[in-house]
């Protein structure tokens, strides 16, 4: 499959994480808060900015997880619908060529689906082919590029698109004060992102999807995920999953790249997902890359946090725009998630015409 284009989409409302900081414990949270250790734990998140939804001192007025939930459907429609149209914009695709759309969110639920909305928004066809991918988490912008890449190679003609919209602002819950929710108010940001693919060649340039692979950890169900609950979808996320990504990932990596006859050292560019400071310094060790290899990660993360399923494409785009990649050089797309799992992608940069 060749990827034509991706372009992400963030809210308006910026603000220093500082900022966020002091609403959360002015304003947000209802109730007793350690303001230490909120502190500490926003200021090792990597963040220095952040976009969100909804201005900071309407957080405080949600009222339940319903209310939640419709602001969640108003502004993933919304910011996915900008995405896409950019991305189609950026490719030169009309809304009426596509014949496959995929929408991947974790941070609402929605029925009709994401992409039924979107697709009404933006004016897809009326036969458009529907994959919705809900609860994948952090790992599904990449996992979306594989599963998109699974489709195309079986229907090589088709134009499809991915769309992630990921509000994470909406599922921190005030009332909870547990180490994992602080962590999470610090790092989570809110965005979309959008990626138009075709399964046939032609496009002098475009970066080329040839494969991917799935893992799912033994024993780590519970490193990282939702309990559903009353008051809405409250985060669980264990102190083990820097531990996971630097047990397992080497030899996933490494194993799925000899399957190509390629090692580490063909890697030219990577786009991992910006998990936190400790998941990517995980992965660096765990790979042994240099920081400039992550570089644009750690900036991602830096402007606009983690996104979630959104973020890895956030940093795919910053790839392509800012550093653009040799013609034919190797790329790896890397992204982690609930299950625990990882999804891994390799890519090519295509040559000029």
């Amino acid at each position: 499959m060749q990827i034509l284009a991706v372009r992400g989409a963030l809210p308006e409302h910026r603000y220093a994480q500082k900022e966020i900081t002091d609403a959360f414990a002015e304003v947000i949270a209802t109730g007793p808060v350690d303001d230490r250790l909120l502190r500490r734990l926003h200021g090792n998140a990597g963040v220095e900015h952040r976009h969100l939804v909804q201005p900071l001192d309407a957080y405080g007025a949600m009222t339940d997880f319903g209310h939640a939930n419709d602001l969640f459907i108003e502004a993933a429609v919304r910011l996915g619908s900008r995405a896409l149209r950019d991305v189609l914009d950026a490719a030169g695709v009309a809304p009426h060529e596509v014949d496959v759309v995929m929408v991947t969110t974790v941070t609402g639920l929605a029925v009709p689906s994401i992409d039924a909305r979107i697709a009404a928004e933006v004016g897809l066809r009326p036969d458009v082919k529907r994959w919705p991918l809900v609860g994948l988490g952090c790992v599904a912008g990449a996992a979306g590029l594989a599963r998109l890449n699974d489709h195309l190679v079986g229907h090589p003609d088709d134009v499809a698109v991915l769309v992630s919209a990921e509000i994470c602002s909406l599922t921190v819950q005030r009332d909870d004060t547990s180490v994992a929710n602080l962590v999470a108010s610090g790092l989570f940001g809110d965005g979309a992102a959008a990626v138009v693919a075709r399964g046939s060649a032609g496009a002098p340039g475009a970066v080329e999807v040839l494969d991917s692979r799935s893992r799912l950890y033994p024993d780590s169900e519970r490193a990282m995920g939702w309990d559903v609950t009353a008051g809405g979808l409250r985060i669980v996320l264990d102190v083990s999953v820097p531990e996971l990504v630097e047990t397992y990932l080497r030899e996933d990596v490494t194993g799925f790249l000899a399957d190509h006859g390629l090692g580490l050292d063909d890697v030219a560019w990577w786009a991992c997902h910006p998990g936190g400071p400790k998941v990517l310094e995980a992965v660096e060790t765990a790979l042994e890359l240099p920081r400039r290899a992550t570089e644009l990660t750690w900036e991602s993360l830096a402007r606009i946090g983690n996104l979630s399923s959104a973020s890895v494409l956030h940093v795919l785009e910053d790839t392509l725009r800012d550093r653009p990649p040799a013609p034919g050089s190797w790329g790896l797309v890397v992204a982690m998630g609930p299950g625990f799992c990882s999804e891994l992608v390799l890519v090519r940069a295509g040559e000029p015409a």
